[in-house]
């Protein structure tokens, strides 16, 4: 007997390793976050197009303060109309046909922004690109964590985020360049090209154990890991989490374990946007139009879209080895010097209150009590560009990722579903109220007054990490959520 085990057991251990192939997987994943990049392309449009706009012969493209606001602001509404009908498609019709879906507002958007005879093309084609954006914001994360695997979730995860700064960068690249329809119809191709690619692509098979789809979403699994890996054991742990989950009332929300991390997450969105990146985004280069700078505005928010590409990268190399809070303090704290920063120097060297920001570039500096001499250093000039880079960069150290990683980690697992959708129509309706304000609160008082309300607002944000954000660094789901059920206070102390 023992002569028989010894040789059985060289062939037990000889037996092909189960390996997981993630060349299918990456791009799955590719496919669908073109949609990220199309969402980064659209938000910032504003930024090259408005000086185009305003030094073009079409008087009827002209836009005066008031229609410039809604042409930067219109997009967060359609992207709140977005994620809201995200929420419902999302567990209706699938995580990619959702994604797909998207590419058909987005492709009208840019098609009647391109060919716009006046202003009221403009606001469909932004309102349109703006549904879009919202639909992919909501459903790519979550098509793209539900086909990964552990071992590559988390540098998949970041893909989304990454893929939007491309696409913003990409964007003010072709801005130095070709003329602002031609930026609606290079819009059209990343749309198109996630909408061929997505057809060949499996649904998420979570989504379809969920509608009783076993055998397609084993094929769904198959395909994504390979056919040697142990996809069968992996469908199996999806039917587990699926059967265990179990919805919540109305009544449940008034436990501490529900109420407190959903008043978290949502005023972390109100407090994220309240930092007034989504303004400072779309309206970067006439931002720039309205200070003293050395470069041509256009070549400022390139560098500054290149150097969010560089933070974003970055972040996403010091999310799991630095603490959420200490991320949150670095982010926060560099925005304010930034905020504070370019306060002062845009006080100093105000911008014409009695004119248009819209005017045209070559005009800004020589007329109105705004005119700046050449007394001014040229090292000075360029505090607005280096303000904007370190604003960039802190919001990608910070607040602008772990606000939705802390939301997925610290949310109920029966109440993310109307969370996450709370979250998105707060987040989505501040930044619209700030996009719409900010150009009528800078051709009243100057630049300095929005900034220097986004400066006491990243006070706020270090005093809300300090007193409600706990640290969740190192911790499991399931710490966590005991930390909200045994109602202790939220210190980093807390086991």
């Amino acid at each position: 007997m023992s002569r028989e085990h010894s040789e059985r057991s060289p062939l037990l251990q000889n037996q092909p390793q189960k390996k997981i192939r993630n060349g299918w997987l990456f791009l799955a994943v590719f496919s669908a976050v073109l949609g990220n990049f199309n969402f980064g392309f659209s938000l910032v449009f504003p930024s090259p197009v408005i000086p185009q706009l305003q030094a073009g012969d079409d008087p009827r493209l002209r836009m005066d303060v008031h229609q410039v606001s809604w042409f930067g602001s219109i997009f967060t509404l359609g992207a709140a109309a977005g994620g809201l009908s995200a929420m419902l498609m999302n567990d209706r019709i699938g995580r990619k046909l959702s994604i797909m879906i998207s590419a058909v507002p987005s492709t009208a958007g840019y098609l009647v922004m391109g060919a716009a005879q006046g202003f009221w093309m403009l606001l469909l084609g932004r309102f349109l690109t703006g549904i879009a954006a919202g639909i992919t914001a909501s459903s790519i994360p979550v098509y793209v964590s539900e086909i990964s695997h552990p071992g590559v979730r988390g540098a998949l995860g970041s893909c989304p985020q990454i893929t939007a700064v491309f696409g913003s960068l990409a964007l003010y690249a072709l801005g130095l360049v070709i003329p602002w329809r031609w930026l609606a119809v290079a819009g059209e191709v990343p749309v198109l090209l996630m909408l061929i690619l997505l057809c060949f692509m499996p649904n998420s098979p979570r989504y379809l154990i969920t509608h009783g789809k076993r055998d397609e979403a084993c094929g769904a699994l198959k395909w994504l890991r390979g056919p040697n890996s142990d996809y069968m054991n992996e469908l199996n742990q999806i039917e587990r989490s699926v059967n265990s989950q179990v919805g919540i009332q109305w009544a449940d929300l008034r436990s501490p374990f529900y109420y407190k991390p959903v008043l978290i997450s949502v005023f972390m969105r109100f407090l994220q946007q309240m930092t007034g990146i989504t303004p400072i985004l779309v309206y970067l280069e006439p931002i720039f139009h309205k200070t003293a700078i050395t470069l041509e505005p256009k070549y400022d928010a390139a560098l500054v879209g290149a150097v969010r590409l560089l933070s974003v990268m970055i972040a996403a190399s010091l999310m799991d080895k630095a603490g959420r809070k200490a991320l949150l303090y670095t982010s926060a704290f560099l925005m304010y010097l930034a905020m504070l920063s370019m306060t002062m120097y845009t006080h100093t060297t105000p911008c014409d209150n009695n004119r248009n920001i819209t005017v045209d570039a070559s005009l800004q500096l020589t007329e109105g009590h705004g005119e700046l001499t050449g007394s001014v250093p040229n090292s000075i000039t360029l505090v607005p560009l280096i303000s904007a880079m370190v604003i960039i960069f802190g919001y990608a150290m910070g607040w602008g990722p772990i606000t939705w990683l802390l939301m997925s980690e610290i949310l109920p697992l029966g109440a993310r579903g109307v969370a996450s959708g709370l979250c998105v129509m707060v987040s989505w309706i501040t930044a619209f109220a700030l996009t719409q304000l900010f150009m009528h609160a800078v051709d009243a008082y100057g630049l300095f007054v929005p900034f220097l309300f986004f400066c006491v607002v990243c006070v706020v944000n270090i005093i809300f990490t300090a007193v409600c954000v706990p640290e969740t660094k190192g911790r499991t789901l399931e710490e966590i959520e005991n930390y909200f059920r045994t109602g202790r206070s939220f210190t980093i102390l807390d086991s």
